[in-house]
């Protein structure tokens, strides 16, 4: 979990909620209200989703929309805004989502914890859905390789 000073309130609490369902969290911050900027927090969480060091993240700012500009940055990393009981279930049958992003300014406290608890029992339905994640993934691999090529004719 990592957030800025807009989310910290709502990421402690979740953290609670996630402890007391006996599930493991590593906090990366912020610890405090003080101004810091989102995307030294969000890093944290994206690396590690994206190395295959944790198999999920949740990432909170003021709006949402910073960490999830950052967090799908990164390769595997499918990071998803969601303000709402129906986009947490969807983020996760369809799509996999495996950084979930909230707004702390405008989430309440009891809706994030729904959002939450049917994010994290959501199983990915797999199918046609998986089909077009595959699609994804070719296109993050051909971004890489135009990225690398690139490379390679500008130091010829």
């Amino acid at each position: 979990m990592g957030s800025d000073h807009g989310g910290v309130e709502l990421k402690d609490f979740l953290a609670g909620v996630l402890r007391s369902k006996n599930i493991d969290v590593q906090d990366l911050g912020t610890h405090g209200s003080e101004s810091v900027d989102y995307p030294d927090f969000g890093r944290l969480v994206s690396q590690q989703v994206s190395q295959g060091e944790a198999d999920r993240g949740i990432l909170i700012c003021t709006t949402g929309i910073g960490m999830s500009i950052l967090a799908n940055k990164y390769p595997n990393v499918r990071a998803a805004l969601v303000q709402d009981r129906e986009t947490a279930r969807t983020s996760r049958e369809h799509n996999d989502a495996n950084v979930l992003v909230l707004a702390g300014a405008t989430t309440e406290p009891a809706l994030a914890r729904e959002i939450l608890e049917i994010w994290i029992n959501t199983p990915f339905a797999g199918g046609r859905h998986q089909r077009r994640l595959d699609k994804i993934t070719e296109i993050e691999r051909d971004l890489g390789t135009q990225k690398h090529q690139r490379k390679e004719r500008e130091g010829s």
